[in-house]
Parts: C-alpha cells; structure tokens; sequence
C-alpha cells in the first residue's frame, strides 16, 4: 500500500497491467482503419472468420511454446459465452454494422458497451457503482458522442446498420462480464486463446464466403485481416484479460474511452483525414473522463487516537 500525506492509504497502481491496459486501446484503436481497408473486400462473416482463424492459430503457437494445459472446468463457462458472443458476434455485428452506417455514427452506438459493462459489472459481479468512475464514463460518454456526431453523415444512418451496432455494443459488455469469472480460474492466455477458437468455431458457417473471397481480394486487404487476428485480436485479447484479471470490469470499460481519440489521431496520420475541431474537442472530453475514472480515490488520513490520561505517579493505562 501506498501511504498519502495525511496518513492514509492508497492502492498500488499496477503498473504492468496499466501497460496491459494501453497496448489494448493502441492496437483497439487501430483496429477500425484495418477494418475499413478489409472491409472493402471482404464481407462481414468472411472478415471476422478470417480475423479469429489468425487469432486463434497465433495464440496456440504461444500456448505450444509456453505449455500451457487446458484451463480448468471452473472457467469454461466463461470462455465459452465470451467466445461466442464476444469474439463471434460481436465482430460479425461490428463489421456489417460499419458497412452500413458511417463511422461516426458506429462509434457513437458502439460507445455505449462500456457504460453497459460498469451497469452489468456493478450489479452482476458487485464491483458497485463507484461515483468517480460513473462520472469519468460519463463524460467519456459524451466526448463518443462529439467525436461520432462530428463524424457522422447525417440522414445517411440506416435502422439495420444501428441496431448492428447495439448489437454489438450488447454482445462487447456481456462477454467483458462473462470473461471476468474465468479469469479468476484460469491465465490471460488460456482465457483468451480458447476464447478465440470458440468464436471462430461459432463464425465458420462463413467459410464458404471466406474460402470464396480470399483468391479476389486484394494483398493490402488480406494483410489486414492477418493483422487485425495477430495483433488487436490474439495480442490486444491477452493484455486485456491480464489487465481485467487485475482490475474492475467497469475500470476495464472506462479505459476504452480513449479509442475514440485515438482512432482520430490514427486516421489523421495515416489516412490524411484532418479532424475537426469539434472532433478533437471530443477526443480530449475522452481522454478526459478516462483519467477521471481510473483515478484512485485518496483516502483521507486517520486520526491518531488521543493518548490514554496518566494517572497521578502512574503509567499510562493502555
């Protein structure tokens, strides 16, 4: 523990799964360009097969070199539901929701799977309702909502494109929570490994169209698929369940507020698009509400207890 200047305690940041925790925004963030460039070839299913085969082929080679058996019955349930309806669904939902509605509007749907997951995570795994981190999510919250409203193509959103995307804000929150027990009883890496495997066993009634579409797709297209399953799915998932192991769920949560913002500078350098300055006002609001959130409180300090009377020639009655 860490002592304040009053006297106090504070938790320990853990350092290594604050690390964890920003290798996962980073590679997160970079996701949704590689996403835009894959899309343009492949079709949603296809993507997300594509992307969990990568994943999971990454992650068993890790698992050979390290030994790693398989994860205790305990966990399994929690692998399970995470692989289906986080890795499978929600990826499958992500990318036919993008191709239907412009980013702006995605992100600002998307953007609501973090509040769920401080609801669920508050309610179904009694982390409570922190009033600093509901009010960091909060202001996160509303920088999403700056930044997707900036972004957006108003009057061009479709309803099937957004309720894709609440689908698959749904299926994010609900798999975090569903991750969190498992984590309990078994490593990040065979949490997320066989995570991973599941989903991409729950995605294969896609594999005709993958197997169709691969041999038309361009290099760039196919390079990016890889890349979204070897590093934002088979590393990303690992820091981020070493992290969740470490922390809340809604902590978790709060933290990916900073996407958004990153996602903005990302496509700025990369693809030359400059950003607004109201899309950078939103980024900042982002940014903002995640350093709320994860703040630990500092306790005030304790008061010493008033010396015992000393009694008349006597010691002091302890």
């Amino acid at each position: 523990m860490l002592h304040d200047e009053s006297g106090g305690t504070a938790p320990r940041v853990d350092r290594r799964a604050l690390a964890a925790a920003t290798v996962t925004v980073v590679l997160w963030a970079s996701a949704f360009v590689s996403i835009r460039s894959a899309g343009a070839d492949y079709s949603p299913g296809a993507l997300a097969l594509g992307r969990l085969l990568a994943g999971a082929v990454t992650l068993g080679v890790i698992c050979l070199i390290r030994r790693e058996g398989l994860p205790p019955r305990a966990a399994w349930p929690g692998i399970a539901a995470s692989g289906v309806l986080w890795f499978g669904l929600y990826n499958v939902a992500l990318n036919w929701g993008e191709q239907q509605v412009d980013a702006g509007t995605a992100a600002m749907v998307v953007n609501i799977g973090p509040l769920l997951i401080a609801l669920l995570g508050g309610w179904l795994l009694k982390e409570g309702f922190p009033p600093r981190l509901m009010a960091g999510m909060a202001v996160s919250f509303a920088g999403a909502v700056v930044v997707g409203y900036s972004m957006s193509d108003e009057g061009h959103a479709s309803l099937l494109g957004v309720l894709l995307c609440l689908v698959a804000a749904v299926t994010y929150a609900a798999g975090v929570v569903s991750q969190k027990p498992a984590l309990r009883q078994a490593s990040a890496l065979q949490v997320t490994t066989y995570g991973c495997l599941i989903g991409a066993v729950a995605c294969l009634p896609f594999a005709g169209r993958l197997a169709g579409q691969v041999g038309d797709a361009s290099a760039s297209a196919t390079l990016n698929m890889i890349y979204l399953g070897v590093f934002p799915t088979a590393l990303a998932f690992t820091t981020w369940a070493y992290a969740l192991a470490r922390t809340s769920a809604g902590k978790m949560g709060a933290t990916t507020y900073a996407a958004p913002a990153l996602v903005v500078v990302m496509s700025w350098a990369t693809l030359g698009e400059v950003p607004e300055w109201l899309t950078l006002a939103g980024g900042l609001l982002c940014l903002g509400g995640v350093a709320v959130a994860r703040r630990n409180p500092r306790p005030r300090g304790v008061a010493e207890p008033a010396p015992a009377p000393v009694p008349a020639g006597g010691k002091a009655v302890r």
